[in-house]
C-alpha cells in the first residue's frame, strides 16, 4: 500500500515533467491509501486553480481509494511526528497514516526525504 501526498497529486495532475517518474509508482485504486486531510488540500487547491467541477471529479477518485479519517490514534502519532521530525502538521498527519498504514508514503516534499518508509522523488524543472 502506499500513501499519495499532495504534492504528488498535484504534480500528476498539473501534468509536470514529473508525471512520467509519479505515474511509475503511482498506486493502483486499490493499494492508494487517501488520508481525509490530503482531500482537503487538494479540494482547496483545485477549486482554486481549476474549479469546482474539476475539484469534484478528482475527490470523487479518491473516493475510489482507501479512505483514511484521522482518527486519535493517527492523531497522536502525528504529534509525536511532528515534534520528532519537526513536520508541519498537516505532513505529519500524512506520514502518520502512512505508518498506521504500514504503507509507505509517496511524496515529493523536501522535507520527507530520508525518512523511513518515503518514496521521495526529487523535483525537476
Amino acid at each position: 500500500m502506499r500513501v499519495v501526498d499532495t504534492s504528488i497529486w498535484v504534480e500528476w495532475l498539473i501534468g509536470s515533467p514529473m508525471k512520467s517518474t509519479i505515474s511509475e509508482v503511482f498506486p493502483d485504486k486499490t493499494q492508494c491509501v487517501v488520508p481525509t486531510i490530503v482531500q482537503l488540500e487538494l479540494y482547496k487547491w483545485l477549486t482554486r486553480e481549476v474549479g469546482e467541477t474539476e475539484a469534484d471529479q478528482v475527490i470523487a477518485y479518491t473516493q475510489d481509494c482507501i479512505i483514511a479519517p484521522l482518527d486519535t490514534k493517527i492523531a497522536l502519532h502525528a504529534a509525536e511526528l511532528h515534534h520528532q521530525h519537526k513536520l508541519a502538521t498537516a505532513d505529519a498527519i500524512v506520514y502518520a497514516t502512512a505508518l498506521s498504514f504500514d504503507a509507505d508514503l509517496l511524496t515529493c516534499d523536501a522535507h520527507f526525504e530520508g525518512l523511513p518508509h518515503v518514496v521521495f522523488i526529487k523535483k525537476h524543472y
